[in-house]
């Protein structure tokens, strides 16, 4: 049988992350035993393990009704429970988004949001907080019975009157499709929930893979959850077509507008072209088959802007069949291997690539001032040594000018710790300034201002206009961030500069930050609402309310988000800033000390010359030793996080 590439691809993929942790693991516990940690670079160190250990793979399947979407995650992840776990059957199965994840502090269950939630001005993310807002459904994870009965719960519906199904936006009066879906007794049949989320213990999910399932295409249009935050954040969308019907307006319609539009990033698009099975004719040769589906992969490229390469031909259904039954031919035939291949050599690298350079950046930055740490105490050493050494043969009165010598070298240095002093006081003024422009608060305020003024409006105008002034003044705070972001690093340049002309500390050069990836964060969100609101007929179109209650509050929560993210950020950068002045300030005034503490020990006899000059040249041997211990832990990380390009280039060999 075929070894699923996907599976194993994402087993080394979580081994290699397992290894960087134990190799950041070891840098701290060596840090801790060398007393070298403190209590930023401790925070610093717990941030980079949690981001590694909650890293998570996002895969989103979407289609139109029908076209296998629930039968193609089957056959793909779950085909080993030897039966379907997601409903797929004829007609429309999956009726809410569904998400399919494992947190290993939550039961084992189905959580799902009443669809009744769609009234409210709050979006799903914001309903996460909440559980006692969800039903949870909990399942046997040893009974795939259990487990299947249970997942049937995501295609429930119930009837609702027409105007209830209008309040929550599924049902338009003037749209012929939805008049056509009205029953005779003037009811609509509505999903039982808006969202779903299916936590289980699944080998795949247990190593960060998170599935979601979206449901029709129409819904991906009223649910601005998905469109603003869900799809663009996935790694990999699989835009699920059906071989009997090509591709229909309405798909090249969401395929443009919500998977591959210019605001939104490019990577881990995928086409696939479901029921190839259907093209299986005994009256037509294979010749013949494989004529017509290359015609279809060339079409369907054609009208989606892609290569015939980014167009996966596939059977789910007989790919799931050929696993359950052991069947290699009929796997083959089904061509989901090629699908998985796929999958897993773009979604995969292209993830560890991004986990790769943030976390290298923040090792070599961690290590680097680790090192400036080392390199000032053997300075330190040698420097006493030098001393000391210069002592032998000297009588009393040199020993004692010696001693004052340190002493004023100890006194000026307290006088540029003043300075030093003055400049914190300067740098938390700064921070205070730039923390009030990235505010929190600023921005919830701002937000509801906006949401007021769009809800009080009586004209289109006014709602585009508080839209336009919401996003300028945000813009223009993060353009004030970064001028203030800029004159704190000139500063620290400044302070940098004249401690290692003065003291002869080591100049460290302050790393550069910008605020320019949330501005383009932010710009991708203004597209986005221009694109679907700010022209006359959608205004029209979209009920004033439904625009502020769905699109606003989704859109204000990933501003909220990317506010949230910058102020993490921009309060690490000013710690990367400050951290190596204070290390070395500190590690200075500990140099000094000890400097005058070994001349005065001696010119009080309690200690004779060359006792002192021995036990510092064993100092001096041990932090040389540091020195190369350190050298061997950034060998092993450089080891840990190159070791999938190794092990690539080996399987290709």
């Amino acid at each position: 049988m075929a070894e699923n590439r996907l599976a194993h691809q994402f087993a080394a993929y979580s081994e290699w992350r397992k290894s960087l942790v134990d190799c950041i693991n070891d840098y701290r516990n060596w840090l801790n035993e060398h007393e070298l940690n403190d209590a930023q670079v401790e925070q610093r160190i717990t941030h980079l393990l949690e981001r590694l250990r909650e890293d998570k793979l996002n895969v989103a399947f979407v289609a139109e009704f029908s076209r296998g979407k629930s039968e193609l995650i089957n056959a793909i992840f779950f085909a080993d429970y030897g039966q379907r776990l997601l409903p797929s059957s004829a007609g429309r199965t999956t009726m809410c988004p569904t998400e399919l994840l494992y947190d290993a502090t939550k039961p084992t269950s189905l959580q799902l949001l009443p669809i009744d939630t769609r009234a409210t001005d709050v979006s799903t993310t914001e309903y996460k907080r909440y559980p006692e807002e969800w039903t949870v459904v909990e399942f046997d994870v040893n009974s795939n019975d259990s487990m299947v009965d249970a997942f049937k719960e995501v295609s429930r519906t119930k009837r609702v009157t027409a105007e209830e199904a209008e309040k929550l936006s599924l049902y338009d009066p003037n749209n012929s499709d939805d008049a056509m879906s009205l029953n005779k007794d003037g009811t609509v049949d509505v999903p039982c929930w808006r969202y779903a989320m299916i936590n289980f213990p699944h080998p795949l999910l247990e190593q960060g893979l998170v599935i979601l399932d979206t449901p029709g295409l129409n819904a991906i249009g009223t649910e601005p959850e998905l469109t603003l935050n869900m799809l663009p954040n996935a790694h990999a969308v699989l835009f699920i077509l059906g071989a009997d019907t090509g591709v229909t307006k309405s798909e090249i319609d969401v395929w443009r507008q919500y998977i591959s539009g210019t605001r939104w990033k490019q990577k881990g698009r995928m086409a696939v072209l479901n029921k190839i099975d259907g093209l299986w004719d005994e009256l037509k040769d294979d010749v013949e088959i494989e004529k017509e589906l290359l015609k279809q992969v060339k079409v369907s490229a054609e009208l989606l802007g892609l290569e015939t390469t980014q167009i996966f031909p596939t059977s789910a259904q007989k790919g799931l069949l050929a696993k359950v039954n052991g069947d290699e031919n009929l796997l083959i035939q089904s061509r989901l291997p090629i699908l998985e291949k796929a999958l897993s050599d773009e979604l995969i690298p292209s993830k560890k690539e991004i986990v790769r350079d943030n976390t290298k950046n923040e090792i070599d930055d961690l290590i680097t001032n680790t090192n400036l740490i080392l390199e000032s105490r053997i300075s330190g050493v040698l420097e006493q040594l030098e001393e000391l050494r210069g002592l032998r043969g000297k009588n009393e009165d040199v020993v004692e000018h010696m001693m004052n010598k340190v002493k004023v070298d100890k006194e000026n240095f307290e006088k540029g710790l003043q300075r030093f002093q003055a400049l914190r006081s300067v740098f938390s003024q700064q921070t205070n300034k730039l923390f009030t422009l990235l505010g929190m608060d600023g921005l919830k305020a701002k937000v509801h201002d906006t949401r007021e003024t769009m809800v009080k409006a009586n004209f289109t105008k006014t709602i585009r206009d508080a839209m336009d002034d919401f996003f300028l003044e945000l813009k223009g705070r993060l353009v004030s961030s970064d001028e203030h972001i800029q004159d704190i690093k000139k500063m620290m340049d400044v302070m940098y500069e004249k401690f290692a002309k003065e003291h002869g500390l080591r100049k460290s050069e302050p790393p550069a930050f910008s605020t320019l990836r949330y501005q383009k964060e932010l710009a991708k969100y203004e597209r986005a609402y221009k694109e679907q609101f700010n022209t006359t007929f959608n205004m029209i179109a979209n009920e004033k309310m439904t625009l502020t209650s769905k699109f606003f509050e989704t859109l204000a929560s990933r501003v909220i988000h990317v506010y949230e993210v910058a102020n993490r950020d921009v309060e690490n950068w000013l710690k990367a800033v400050i951290a190596p002045m204070e290390s070395q300030v500190r590690e200075h005034q500990i140099q000094l000390r000890r400097r005058l503490e070994s001349i005065k020990r001696i010119y009080q006899a309690t200690d004779t010359l060359e006792d002192r000059i021995a036990e510092l040249e064993t100092v001096e041997k041990a932090i040389r030793s540091q020195v190369m211990d350190l050298k061997v832990l950034r060998q092993h990380m450089g080891n840990a996080l190159d070791y999938d390009n190794e092990q690539a280039e080996s399987q290709a060999a």
